[in-house]
């Protein structure tokens, strides 16, 4: 089932390449809906900021990230939509990394996929309910606090390309947890 969402996404990025040879997952460029439903294999659809209800019964919902479940921020000012990413690692307690597309511009755009960014839980009570995101446009962590409704876990394998081969622990607590480095 999952499959069929990741084999969309593949012919999309061919089509936008002019070529399946190294299409990867990556090489997208989009909405952040698309891309978390091939990256998770978590079959929702619709505006991101509905993932949530509409998980409702279909999937587990929780408060505690784990690999390949899928983050969903609310509706704000700044996210009239929303936002759903993949989670890629999990680096510590309040400390994840994540992969999504269409938050920061790369060569001036937005769309873009990003591989292992650095998520930060700033909630008063530990329980994911307000972060900080890696925003490659200040090259740290952005100034803005977004309101986030939980973790969807699906039943899916999620994708190969979520994480990298090495990615840099380090330097995802060092965004969370220094200030202005």
């Amino acid at each position: 089932m999952y499959r069929f969402p990741r084999l969309l996404l593949a012919a999309a990025i061919a089509v936008g390449t002019g070529s399946a040879a190294g299409a990867s997952l990556l090489d997208y460029v989009g909405q952040c809906v698309p891309f978390a439903r091939a990256a998770s294999g978590i079959e929702i659809y619709g505006d991101a900021w509905t993932w949530w209800r509409q998980a409702d019964g279909r999937y587990q919902r929780t408060h505690a990230p784990k690999v390949g479940s899928v983050i969903v921020f609310a509706k704000t000012g700044r996210l009239p939509m929303g936002h759903v990413a993949v989670i890629s690692r999990v680096v510590e307690k309040r400390v994840v990394m994540l992969t999504h597309a269409n938050w920061s511009r790369q060569n001036g755009e937005r769309g873009h996929a990003e591989q292992d960014v650095t998520l930060f839980d700033v909630s008063p009570h530990n329980d994911w309910s307000r972060v900080k995101v890696w925003y490659k446009d200040v090259d740290g962590l952005g100034g803005g606090i977004y309101p986030v409704y939980g973790f969807i876990h699906g039943d899916a394998r999620p994708a190969a390309e979520l994480t990298s081969r090495n990615p840099d622990y380090v330097g995802a607590l060092i965004d969370a947890y220094v200030p202005g480095s």
